[in-house]
């Protein structure tokens, strides 16, 4: 089940910011562990450094980095074509660029509003652009397109996340929804995939690492506000987001196009 032998990706965003496990950097692993030959960027090169310490100690022969600013069409270009120079393919693209910053029309900058949208929704729009034409390509040459798998937000859906307004995070991840299944039926007929994971409240490095700092409260006070937020009592981990996207990369979901999976713990159903 979920074997991805012999299958190449691309994985966006695939280091951790700290110790820990970041959704990239257990996308990536989990990919390897289950048979793919994986090339990981990040504009973070110690956080790069970080999943290829893992890979190196798991065993996983086929990995290979590179730092990439994923919002520099060259550099997106430079990354695919270093893969394709390593691996000869791409089967899969997990596009797992993202960030928040609070504020509403009035209290954003316009920076920040840009930056929001470059990060959120350029990065998967840039990774799609230099991936497509390749899936393409193998598609007419040997019948298998590929997998696209894009991650979003509920924050899409709540504006909200533990009281703040975050109007330029949350637009930006609507967008990269609609983003998703308008390129999906764009090349249905072509064999590319496109979905989306939908990701919650999930205990990642970033929670100790940024939010705290950014909220002024301390580690132990942020989970267990968030743990209450959420029905199920607690977080999700990476790999509860990993094990989603692996699904939608796999043969498995060989007839699922143009949706999403929503992994947070039932919040948004309950509000």
């Amino acid at each position: 089940m979920l074997d991805l032998t012999g299958k190449v990706a691309f994985v966006a965003g695939a280091g951790s910011v700290a110790d820990g496990w970041g959704n990239g950097k257990s996308t990536a692993v989990l990919m390897a562990r289950q048979g793919a030959k994986v090339f990981g960027v990040d504009i973070n090169p110690v956080a790069l450094a970080g999943t290829t310490e893992v890979m190196e100690k798991e065993g996983h022969p086929h990995w290979a980095a590179q730092t990439c600013d994923m919002t520099s069409s060259e550099q997106v270009k430079a990354a695919v074509d270093a893969c394709l120079a390593k691996f000869g393919r791409i089967d899969i693209l997990v596009n797992n660029i993202g960030g928040s910053v609070p504020g509403d029309p009035v209290s954003l900058t316009e920076e920040a509003w840009d930056a929001q949208f470059d990060m959120n929704l350029k990065t998967a729009f840039l990774g799609c652009k230099h991936v497509l034409p390749v899936m393409e390509r193998q598609f007419e040459t040997d019948g298998r397109g590929g997998a696209i798998v894009n991650i979003s937000s509920i924050a899409h859906m709540s504006h909200q996340v533990g009281g703040r307004v975050m109007v330029a995070y949350a637009t930006a991840k609507a967008g990269l929804m609609a983003f998703s299944r308008s390129t999906a039926i764009a090349y249905v007929k072509k064999g590319i995939r496109v979905n989306t994971v939908v990701v919650g409240m999930i205990h990642t490095p970033l929670v100790e690492h940024r939010l705290a700092k950014q909220l002024g409260v301390s580690e132990q006070e942020l989970v267990a506000k968030r743990n209450a937020l959420i029905p199920m009592g607690r977080m999700g981990q990476a790999f509860d987001v990993a094990n989603a996207v692996v699904y939608l990369a796999s043969d498995e979901a060989s007839y699922v196009t143009a949706t999403q999976i929503v992994v947070d713990g039932g919040v948004t159903a309950a509000r």
